[in-house]
């Protein structure tokens, strides 16, 4: 079972994807964030490595996938190959800091991918206002993400709304605003009660 965990910069995903893997057993598979060899430069000049980044995250994503696809563990993933496609490619191009050529080329490249992988079984939308992600990207101090602008990430929060508004699959929407589970042990509980709620009604249609 693939269980996929989506948010913007900054909204717990990866907390959560820790924590879900320790409370039920489950496999965890991370977003591969501190080797990336383009993430620091890529803060440093989104334009010039806009391109090699997202290509990098695709390839990483999608070898996940393919992964999660030939196992019966269940698995719960730190941020889908959908958002890279659907929203942070999207959102540079808009900022004119990827070209047309490069989002063409990279959006028939993820087409072709999915064409060949299922989507997630569950879909877990961490959804967070702009001071909630600045205080969370402030809190962690990783040094390249400081000089994130609020007008990216404002970008990608509305991309987000957009993309989760027309998924198809199945979807659990979570306040991150509201449920502070990386901090207060009753929230994780109130966000796992929702999560088992969801997993209930999957295991029962495979029944």
């Amino acid at each position: 079972m693939h269980i996929a965990i989506a948010g913007n910069i900054g909204s717990g995903k990866t907390t959560l994807t820790r924590m879900l893997a320790a409370r039920y057993g489950w496999i965890p598979r991370y977003e591969s964030v501190d080797f990336n060899p383009y993430l620091s430069d890529f803060y440093e000049d989104m334009e010039r490595w806009s391109f090699n980044l997202q290509i990098y995250f695709l390839n990483k994503r999608f070898k996940d996938v393919v992964d999660i696809a030939g196992t019966d563990d269940i698995i719960v993933q730190d941020r889908t190959i959908y958002e890279d496609a659907r929203i942070f490619a999207p959102n540079l191009r808009d900022m004119g800091l990827m070209s047309t050529r490069d989002f063409e080329n990279y959006s028939d490249l993820f087409e072709l991918m999915m064409s060949l992988v299922g989507m997630p079984d569950l879909l877990i939308y961490l959804r967070s206002s702009l001071p909630n992600l600045i205080a969370q990207i402030q809190k962690r101090g990783r040094e390249y993400e400081q000089s994130i602008s609020i007008d990216y990430l404002a970008g990608l929060n509305e991309k987000y709304e957009k993309w989760i508004k027309d998924y198809k699959g199945k979807l659990l929407i979570v306040d991150a605003d509201k449920y502070k589970f990386g901090d207060r042990p009753e929230d994780f509980d109130a966000v796992t009660n929702m999560i088992d709620a969801q997993l209930f009604g999957l295991f029962h249609q495979a029944d």
